[in-house]
């Protein structure tokens, strides 16, 4: 079973009343979370979310390597040329400038060696993300998923989204699924003011991806999410709630185009799989903007069976209401 470390956590502060982590304790709190938790998942092998999550994973750590890089780059510049480069760095406005330079005291020579260093420190990365890149690609064609098809999810967005959901079944609804993507707002509410915050919960990986594609359908004027963004906009909310607002649409349209590749492919991806009995359908019963999505209602399936004296108790009371 997959036991969150949330979970185990307040295992070990309500029994013991101390969060202190050892093997032994760690080992006490999971079995015990494991046993009277009735909603985990269960572990199963790896798939090719599995791959795509590393290839996500390291693409994502190759864009920050390649961006420290280039700040580092950009500060010995700035000591050699007033100013710097003015635009976004890269490497060929970088040689171009390094080229006009004549170092004359020992600092200034210093720099530009170090400069040149990074300058094909740059070089290599700007290769190895563009390998990246293309290996992302050919895994999410691969994996045969329609994400894609929705504005602004490229193959690196599609990848992060696949690997990081990895089993979509195992969220009931598309409630559930913005909880865990952190799209859901959180109520905080006070007095006669009904308002809402940016929820910090959930996998900000996959809060992340679907940042990326709001803001790059903000940034095209024929996307339909630049239509909400703009008509949240007159009706008076702030530019913040109206990214949160579209980053919740996002994430219901991701939702439920990884319900139809489960339906199509399986859950794992694998041929001849079916759909488990926890998924409620496309359209869920419940609205999709209520106060507070952090919430879950109890499933019909889960509440326990009434008592003899319960129906008793029940029947009594109708017989006085027809009385």
């Amino acid at each position: 079973m997959d036991v969150p470390a949330t979970l185990a956590a307040r295992v070990r502060v309500l029994g013991t009343g101390r969060s202190n982590k050892n093997d032994t304790n760690d080992a006490l709190s999971v079995a015990v979370a494991a046993l009277r938790a009735s909603r985990l998942t269960r572990v199963g092998r790896d798939d090719h979310s599995g791959v795509l999550r590393l290839y996500a994973k390291r693409n994502h750590d190759l864009g920050r390597a390649r961006n420290r890089n280039a700040c580092r780059l950009h500060a010995l510049l700035a000591e050699l040329v007033a100013g710097g480069i003015p635009k976004e760095i890269n490497a060929r406005s970088a040689e171009r400038l390094l080229a006009t330079v004549e170092p004359v005291t020992p600092v200034e020579r210093a720099r530009h060696g170090l400069a040149c260093e990074h300058l094909e420190d740059l070089r290599r990365f700007d290769e190895q993300m563009r390998a990246s890149k293309a290996r992302v690609a050919a895994a999410v064609t691969e994996s045969g998923t329609t994400v894609t098809e929705l504005f602004g999810v490229g193959p690196v967005v599609a990848a992060m989204v696949i690997g990081y959901t990895s089993d979509v079944t195992r969220f009931a609804n598309r409630d559930h699924f913005a909880a865990y993507t952190g799209t859901a707002p959180i109520e905080v509410s006070s007095g006669g003011r009904v308002t809402h915050r940016l929820s910090r919960r959930g996998n900000r990986q996959l809060n992340h991806a679907i940042h990326i594609a709001a803001i790059t359908q903000i940034r095209f004027a024929h996307s339909p999410g630049r239509a909400f963004f703009d008509r949240k906009i007159s009706e008076g909310t702030t530019k913040r709630e109206a990214v949160r607002a579209l980053k919740r649409r996002i994430s219901d349209a991701i939702y439920r185009q990884l319900l139809l590749d489960a339906t199509r492919r399986g859950p794992g991806g694998q041929q001849g799989t079916t759909l488990q009995s926890s998924v409620t359908g496309l359209t869920p019963q419940q609205p999709v903007l209520r106060k507070n999505h952090s919430r879950t209602r109890l499933n019909a399936r889960t509440r326990p069976a009434p008592t003899a004296k319960t129906t008793r108790s029940r029947a009594a009371a109708s017989t006085k209401t027809r009385s």
